[in-house]
């Protein structure tokens, strides 16, 4: 298969993961019923949020950790009609193979690197893994290493920070490892120890925190009795979303970092917390194609710069945006309030009148 047929192949089968301290990425493996990604992109959570090409923002649970190879499982969305990706074999591999490296952390473009295996078995902490060459950015995490038959062999994993592509995917053998030995207690929240590699689950821990085989502490992937919330600017953001009617968990894309949708408005809200801000940018609608109409809309918003109050709208590259910003010494839950509502509202508002008024394109979504 081409490198371009292989990204068609697994963009349906790529899902987004965020929490609220990360992103990264995974996938569907309908053989299983299960998405698959890294231990460390879901960490101590329970349930993340994860999107695909197929479904919108959800709530997902997770229900398999496994720490030593770094991986776990999710459940996936219901009556998604999402197309069947395949899983290779990893005695097939050798030095020198094509690969392609693909991921779609939130927040960033559906990522797609193709690259050459360095080194098929090379060891680390008494795993193996395939040393590849293909750039990996970290929200690529969990992401599937595919082979030219297009192909699951591998999961992207980590990488060497200051290496030059040193990439690094575990082998698709000890996934289908993990698959099979979890399968028969699919649905029941479950973690492998990693000490002696024992499947822990509710009915057979020790003292609900220890593995009964060997004695190591674990943890399974059970929801916490209370919820651990953000603190300061973080806590106030989310205080402010969840007065406005969002749902605060779907809002989530990592560290201070959030995404909600007013109308068919994208609003994207980050907390700076190297200069002290929070901003807010509501991706309206892109440049019209009929050129006659480009001029008319910049008169329009600039003549609408002068005039609003808080707000700012401008041209990032084909987009427009409308775009607000606080200090956060200023910002107060009564002001954060006021703030927002204002750039739901007028996001909403110009999102259409553009469309209509200056025949501005629908923004593309990934």
């Amino acid at each position: 298969m081409t490198t371009q047929q292989i990204i068609e192949l697994y963009r349906p089968s790529i899902i987004q993961i965020a929490t609220q301290t990360s992103t990264g990425t995974g996938f569907y493996l309908k053989e299983f019923n299960l998405i698959v990604t890294n231990e460390h992109v879901v960490g101590k959570n329970a349930e993340v949020t994860i999107a695909g090409r197929q479904f919108e923002k959800r709530l997902a649970r997770v229900w398999y950790t496994d720490k030593k190879h770094d991986l776990a499982f999710l459940e996936p969305p219901e009556d998604v009609p999402i197309p069947e990706i395949k899983l290779g074999d990893y005695n097939d591999l050798h030095d020198g193979e094509v690969v392609v490296a693909i991921g779609h952390p939130f927040g960033l473009n559906y990522t797609a690197t193709q690259g050459v295996i360095s080194k098929v078995d090379r060891v680390r902490d008494g795993v193996k893994y395939i040393q590849i060459d293909a750039a990996i950015n970290p929200g690529n995490s969990g992401g599937p290493l595919v082979n030219k038959q297009g192909e699951i062999i591998g999961i992207n994993s980590f990488i060497i920070r200051g290496g030059d592509n040193l990439g690094f995917a575990l082998p698709v053998s000890y996934l289908r490892e993990a698959l099979e030995m979890y399968q028969p207690h699919r649905g029941s929240p479950s973690t492998r120890c990693h000490s002696c590699n024992y499947l822990v689950l509710p009915e057979n821990i020790d003292s609900t925190k220890y593995c009964p085989f060997c004695g190591t502490e674990v943890k399974l992937p059970m929801p916490p009795e209370r919820e651990t919330k953000p603190v300061g600017i973080a806590k106030t953001v989310e205080e402010i979303l969840g007065e406005l009617g969002k749902d605060v968990k779907l809002a989530r894309d990592g560290n201070n970092n959030w995404s909600v949708k007013e109308g068919t408005a994208k609003i994207k809200i980050n907390y700076n917390s190297d200069n002290y801000f929070v901003a807010g940018d509501a991706y309206l609608c892109q440049l019209p194609t009929d050129t006659t109409k480009i001029k008319p809309l910049y008169q329009f918003l600039m003549s609408e710069n002068y005039e609003l109050d808080g707000l700012v709208l401008s041209c990032v590259k084909q987009n427009i945006v409308l775009s607000c910003i606080m200090y956060d010494l200023d910002m107060t839950l009564e002001n954060g309030i006021e703030m927002f509502r204002n750039l739901f509202q007028k996001a909403d508002y110009y999102d259409q009148f553009l469309e209509e008024k200056y025949s501005c394109q629908e923004l593309l979504e990934e």
